[in-house]
């Protein structure tokens, strides 16, 4: 098997060389070509039709005819070496040797040799048919792209029309690019691709402008369908309030304004109002305190009341989950990481919360991008370069500081909670993901693997733009 041939190899030929139906050299012994005219044109052979060429199974059976006759005259037939060769898998001795004495002059067909004919070249055949589908399916699996482009089979990135009518909420937050919304529609199961949403945006004229909120979409629609939602006034939700998970709290407070009408300057002034909301006295603002929920609204609240509301949520969870009062600031922050840093897969939610606490438990330093970057205000990415690593007066600056931050970085959900009460076990104390788009995160125990770890992602990094606007 180590010289079987690599299907890149395979791809690379098909593109080099001409079509062997289209331009077969003289001479083929191909046996889906061979010219069967001759034995088609043997007056003896009473199943041959002049009009057309013999089948193979034919042209084995008139052969076998003229080796009977030959076999029966004892001499030799000038002509059987004129006559096509049969197939490689069907040489002209078993003919022979099977053929009837008499003067007969119908070529034999004894029942018997059939079947075991059939044994000879069915088999095979079906065997092949069998593993030829299974290395079908891997090849596809595997090299779709390439099999797409040597066979010009183009593949869709749009959906038509405007949705399969499930309804799906849509955040707009502050900041948010067209690339940001691309990228989270396609997350979603609103559009199809990054590409189809993101080269529409490219046609435009002016840059559409989307503002903060959430909008009421659908799953599987197309492009076109979505930017027009997403434009339309009448597409923005205002009576439930929807905070997804691992939202900061200035864009909380702007979905806030948007949804209820609120105005964001109320919000803000009360969100600084920490002692009306009873939170922990090492608390240095409200985020991390606002439970990212749906929220069914009746349009009377006021800023005090929505964020009141938010709140008490978040304490409830956390009496229900077991946290004691005097824990909760630590909870929430550990739980705020992990949110952070973790990406779909929730079993990483554990491994991520567990790699915190064996860094703490040996007294190394977090390292999380994620708290440096907050600091430092730039809210909307977790990357981070080396003079903002080196910057201690960064308060929540892990990699110069021990310990963990001096408080939350996002709002956690529940399951960030639940992973920073019951850390998976484990003795990893590094972690990167690899693939933004999937979450794919790799765990190691030792530096060097890490960095092995940290050059996959930036090499997927720079693999596409789609890739990028992760980055």
């Amino acid at each position: 098997m180590a010289d079987e041939p690599k299907w890149e190899d395979i791809f690379q030929e098909q593109a080099d060389t001409p079509d062997p139906k289209l331009a077969r050299p003289a001479g083929s012994d191909d046996a889906a070509t061979v010219d069967y005219g001759a034995a088609a044109n043997d007056p003896e052979s009473s199943a041959a039709d002049p009009e057309q060429p013999m089948t193979r199974r034919e042209a084995r059976e008139a052969e076998a005819a003229r080796e009977s006759r030959s076999a029966r005259s004892g001499a030799t037939n000038a002509s059987a070496s004129a006559s096509p060769l049969p197939a490689p898998d069907a040489p002209a001795a078993p003919f022979a040797a099977l053929a009837p004495t008499g003067d007969s002059s119908e070529p034999p067909r004894p029942p018997r040799r059939k079947r075991r004919l059939w044994l000879i070249i069915g088999l095979p055949i079906l065997l092949l048919a069998l593993a030829g589908g299974a290395v079908a399916t891997y090849a596809w699996a595997t090299y779709e792209e390439q099999i797409r482009e040597v066979f010009g089979w183009e593949l869709t990135n749009d959906f038509e029309g405007a949705g399969n009518g499930e309804e799906i909420i849509f955040t707009v937050n502050s900041g948010d690019i067209g690339s940001d919304i691309a990228r989270s529609l396609h997350d979603i199961g609103v559009t199809m691709s990054f590409d189809a949403f993101y080269d529409l945006l490219l046609t435009q004229e002016s840059g559409p402008a989307f503002y903060p909120g959430n909008y009421a979409l659908q799953g599987e629609m197309s492009a076109q369908s979505a930017l027009d939602a997403l434009l339309d006034p009448a597409s923005k939700v205002t009576d439930r309030l929807l905070i997804t998970e691992g939202t900061i709290l200035p864009n909380a407070l702007e979905i806030i304004a948007e949804t209820t009408g609120i105005p964001l300057a109320e919000l803000q002034a009360a969100s600084e109002d920490l002692d009306h909301f009873g939170l922990p006295a090492e608390a240095p603002s409200l985020e991390g305190y606002l439970f990212p929920a749906t929220y069914d609204l009746d349009g009377g609240q006021d800023a005090y009341a929505v964020l009141d509301k938010m709140v008490n949520t978040m304490f409830e969870r956390l009496d229900a989950a077991g946290v004691a009062e005097e824990d909760r600031f630590r909870v929430l922050t550990m739980a705020s990481l992990v949110q952070r840093e973790a990406g779909p897969n929730t079993e990483d939610f554990y491994k991520i919360s567990r790699v915190f606490y064996n860094r703490l438990d040996d007294g190394m330093l977090l390292q999380s991008d994620a708290t440096v970057a907050y600091g430092t205000g730039n809210l909307h990415t977790v990357w981070t370069d080396q003079a903002e690593r080196d910057d201690a007066s960064n308060p929540y600056n892990t990699y110069a500081n021990l310990g963990l931050p001096v408080g939350p970085i996002g709002l956690p959900g529940e399951i960030a909670i639940d992973a920073a009460l019951n850390p998976a076990a484990g003795e990893w104390v590094y972690f990167v993901t690899v693939n933004l788009a999937t979450g794919e995160t790799v765990f190691n125990t030792n530096v060097d693997a890490h960095e092995e770890s940290a050059q996959q992602l930036y090499d997927w990094c720079e693999a596409s733009e789609e890739n990028a606007s992760y980055c």
